[in-house]
C-alpha cells in the first residue's frame, strides 16, 4: 500500500455558472479542495456570494471587471455594501475572501481608460479598508496597472490572475509583494515567456487557476473549461519549474489557503 498522499488543488480563479453544484462536486472528486468563484459585476458578485454560502469548498470575491468600469460609482457603491454586509470569510473560508477581479484591460477597452483606472483605484481602497485580498486583471496595461497600484498601495494578498506577462512583469509584481496566478495559457505552445515567468516565481508566491469557463488548458484546449481541470495547469507549471506535479499542488494549495484564508479541504 502506497504512503503517497493524494494531490490537493485549489482553483484560485473561476467563474461558476448554472451547473455550479455539479461542477463543484466534479472538482472535489478530482482533488480540487477549493474553488474561488469570481465576481465581475454586481449580479455576478451576488451570485458568487450565494454559491459560497451554499456549496462546500466554494469561496467568493466581489468586484467590478475593467470591461464594466463604465458602470462607475453606482456599481462600486453597491459592491462596497455587499462587502460590508458579507464581512470576511467565516471559519473554513466560506464566504467573501477578496475584492476583484478588477484592474485594467487596454486590449479590448470595453470601458474608457480613465473609468478603468478610477474603478481599479476604488477597489484597491476597498481591499485596504476591509483587509481583503485583491484579485487583479491586467491586459496590455502593465505600466498603468503598476502606477495605480503604487499610488494606492499594494494590499497584502494581492494576486495577478491569469498572468500573461514575462519575467520582467513577474519581477515587477513580485517586487511589490504580489503573487502571480497561472492559467491554462501557460500550457499553450506560444507561451514561452509565461513559462519563463513561472520558472522564476518563488515557491510561496504563485497560484494556479482555470479561469473557467475560459482558457481550457492542453490537453483540453478548445473545450469549455472546468474547475476540475486545474491539475492540467499545474502539470504545465511543474514542467516549467522542473518540479513534480505533487510539489506544485502542495505549494499552490498552501499559497491559496494563506492568501484567501481558506480552511481545510472540503469533503469530497
Amino acid at each position: 500500500m502506497s504512503d503517497t498522499q493524494p494531490e490537493v488543488w485549489v482553483d484560485s480563479h473561476c467563474h461558476l455558472w448554472e451547473d455550479s453544484a455539479e461542477l463543484v462536486a466534479e472538482a472535489h472528486r478530482d482533488g480540487v479542495a477549493w474553488v474561488v468563484d469570481i465576481g465581475t459585476d454586481v449580479e455576478r458578485s451576488l451570485a458568487a456570494l450565494d454559491r459560497s454560502r451554499t456549496l462546500p469548498g466554494v469561496a467568493a470575491t466581489v468586484g467590478l471587471h475593467p470591461h464594466d468600469a463604465d458602470d462607475g460609482p453606482a456599481a462600486l457603491d453597491v459592491l462596497e455594501q455587499l462587502i460590508a454586509d458579507a464581512g470576511a470569510a467565516g471559519a473554513g473560508g466560506t464566504g467573501l475572501v477578496a475584492v476583484g477581479e478588477c484592474g485594467l484591460d487596454y486590449y479590448y477597452e470595453h470601458s474608457d481608460r480613465a473609468s478603468q483606472r478610477e474603478a481599479f483605484a476604488a477597489q484597491i481602497a476597498m481591499a485596504h479598508r476591509y483587509e481583503l485580498a485583491l484579485v487583479i486583471h491586467s491586459r496590455d496595461a502593465w505600466e498603468d496597472t503598476f502606477d495605480v497600484l503604487d499610488a494606492e498601495g499594494v494590499p497584502p494578498g494581492t494576486v495577478f490572475h491569469c498572468f500573461t506577462g514575462g519575467p520582467d512583469e513577474a519581477r515587477a509584481a513580485l517586487d511589490r509583494g504580489a503573487s502571480v496566478s497561472f492559467s491554462g495559457i501557460v500550457s499553450f505552445r506560444n507561451a514561452a515567456e509565461i513559462r519563463d515567468a513561472a520558472a522564476l516565481v518563488p515557491a510561496d508566491r504563485y497560484l494556479v487557476e482555470t479561469d473557467a469557463p475560459y482558457l481550457a488548458p492542453v490537453p483540453k484546449r478548445g473545450k469549455q473549461n472546468r474547475p476540475s481541470w486545474v491539475r492540467f495547469v499545474g502539470e504545465a507549471v511543474a514542467a516549467a519549474r522542473g518540479l513534480s506535479t505533487a510539489q506544485v499542488a502542495a505549494e499552490t494549495t498552501a499559497n491559496a489557503q494563506r492568501i484567501f484564508g481558506l480552511g481545510e479541504p472540503a469533503a469530497s
